[in-house]
């Protein structure tokens, strides 16, 4: 019984902060849903400034106009929680870490969050008044392009995603090194086939439309660059590692 016991208080702290983490989302939910249309009108408005003129978008199920703000909202208060569900991660492992690893990890779930708005940031106020036009205008003639609200939030999520996992590349390398999966050389010897990668990756994240691959890729090599930079500061050999370990 001595043994279940911690067991037990884990999975009830577990449970208690992912009920906080709920309430959090709910919360952040209903202060957002009184402006669900005008939200949706500003995530429209890229497409909205490149679609020809006395044209507008339009709604093909009887329940869109109501049901797309409303699953935008829910989805941007998941993504505005993010900061608080990962302190509640963070207070759930820290006190099966060492010292130094909760000096190391603290920082990175903070930037963790930076990084992710980030990407979603630039896929935003870059990627989207770019590809926009780009798709408006490369309609055949005759052809009047009027995108459906609910297709147009489900392309929009999914770039908003692809760029914001694409923006934690530094993260990722720098977790490799901290976990002692690879070292800063290892990783830089390996670049070339990170160049092809990131290409491949934003080949299978966008739609299939050059300027969104790019866009995407570009940022991707530039990040794997950053990250393997910072991962510089998180490597220790494995002699000096045991010394910390065995100093805690």
């Amino acid at each position: 019984m001595s043994e279940s016991q911690p067991l037990i208080a884990h999975l009830v702290e577990l449970r208690n902060r992912l009920l906080k983490i709920v309430l959090a989302v709910l919360i952040v939910f209903v202060a957002m849903v009184g402006f669900a249309n005008d939200i949706y009108s500003w995530i429209a408005q890229p497409l909205l400034n490149a679609l020809p003129e006395n044209t507008n978008m339009i709604a093909t199920g009887v329940a869109t106009p109501f049901l797309t703000p409303f699953k935008l909202t829910m989805v941007l208060s998941i993504f505005a929680a993010m900061p608080f569900a990962l302190y509640h991660v963070w207070a759930f492992i820290a006190p099966a870490l060492y010292q130094h690893e909760k000096r190391l990890i603290a920082p990175l779930l903070f930037s963790s969050s930076l990084l992710f708005y980030g990407g979603m940031a630039f896929a935003y106020f870059v990627v989207f008044p770019l590809a926009f036009p780009f798709f408006v205008g490369s309609a055949p003639d005759g052809v009047t392009v009027s995108t459906d609200i609910n297709s147009y939030l489900d392309f929009v999520l999914k770039l908003f995603f692809a760029f914001g996992i694409a923006f934690e590349i530094p993260i990722a390398i720098i977790l490799m090194v901290w976990a002692g999966i690879s070292t800063p050389a290892a990783i830089a010897e390996k670049r070339r086939f990170v160049v092809v990668g990131v290409f491949v990756v934003g080949m299978l994240l966008t739609p299939p439309d050059v300027i969104s691959q790019t866009l995407l890729a570009i940022p991707m090599w530039f990040l794997f660059e950053f990250g393997l930079i910072c991962s510089k500061l998180y490597y220790k050999p494995d002699t000096e590692q045991k010394e910390q370990e065995e100093g805690n």
